[in-house]
């Protein structure tokens, strides 16, 4: 995955941008009370999120609510309670939630696809959905195969790739339209270690002029590519702040083989005490 990005800090996540359409200032997402239930299990349980620029990481156990909270994001299930405005959009709105999707990016915990269609392919089938202006669709694709550093197989059909190649093609679909709002569930399975290096990189690029939100459970990724970081725990926040804050909360105590897995380790303790 050789990409050649700029390593530039981003910006904190708190910060507010100006929403193009009024000129008010409004956070990237807002979240108001969020409920979601399957069946009688309630996966969110009234969450409350502010998120503006920046790449903000998400962390949490298995059912945490991790990716209910980033398909809800998505428009992909609306909200059971509360509330949601995602770039100054209301995704209630049908007019609304289409013109959010164009500036969306998002990649799925599993993607979905056509074995036979090539890179190329995939990638412009995505970058028609989110309809791209038609002049902008060629280089945009080509744009977002060679970011993911895929542009010696953009010819390859999909059911030839290895499982890190097709995560790298499913990252290319989500960063073809130059979201403004990126999400990203597990972006860094199958990605080798390099790759990983790169990948981070790319997040802390994108990061700095929109919003990237990270779903993973390798905290490491979190502490080199996140300036703020949530961790979920039954479908409620149980901490929020910069890496290193959560590192400082793992002193002493707290399981793990760094310090940040150790500070994640002790808030989901204390959280579950």
């Amino acid at each position: 995955m050789a990409v050649n990005l700029s390593d530039a800090t981003t910006q904190s996540p708190a910060a507010i941008v100006t929403n193009g359409r009024s000129g008010r200032q409004d956070p990237n997402i807002e979240v108001r009370g969020l409920a979601q239930r399957f069946g009688r299990t309630r996966v969110l349980d009234g969450l409350d999120l502010e998120v503006g620029t920046g790449v903000f990481g998400l962390l949490g156990p298995n059912g945490a609510g991790k990716t209910t909270l980033l398909r809800t994001l998505a428009t992909i299930l609306p909200p059971a309670a509360g509330s949601v405005r995602l770039l100054g959009f209301d995704p209630s709105d049908h007019g609304e939630r289409r013109a959010f999707r164009r500036r969306l990016g998002y990649l799925p915990q599993a993607l979905g696809y056509y074995p036979n269609f090539t890179v190329a392919e995939f990638v412009e089938y995505f970058a028609l959905l989110k309809e791209v202006p038609t002049p902008r669709v060629r280089p945009a694709v080509a744009r977002a195969i060679e970011r993911v550093g895929l542009e010696d197989r953009a010819r390859s059909k999909l059911r030839t790739l290895s499982g890190g190649m097709l995560r790298r093609v499913g990252i290319a679909q989500a960063i073809v339209n130059d979201p403004d709002l990126l999400l990203l569930d597990e972006p860094t399975a199958g990605l080798d270690p390099e790759q990983r290096v790169s990948f981070r990189s790319l997040l802390r690029e994108i990061g700095g002029k929109g919003t990237v939100v990270v779903s993973t459970h390798l905290v490491e990724d979190v502490g080199a590519a996140c300036s703020e970081v949530a961790l979920m725990e039954r479908g409620r926040i149980v901490f929020r702040g910069t890496p290193e804050q959560l590192t400082a909360r793992g002193e002493g105590h707290g399981l793990g083989d760094s310090p940040l897995e150790r500070g994640y380790s002790a808030v989901l303790t204390g959280a579950r005490a």
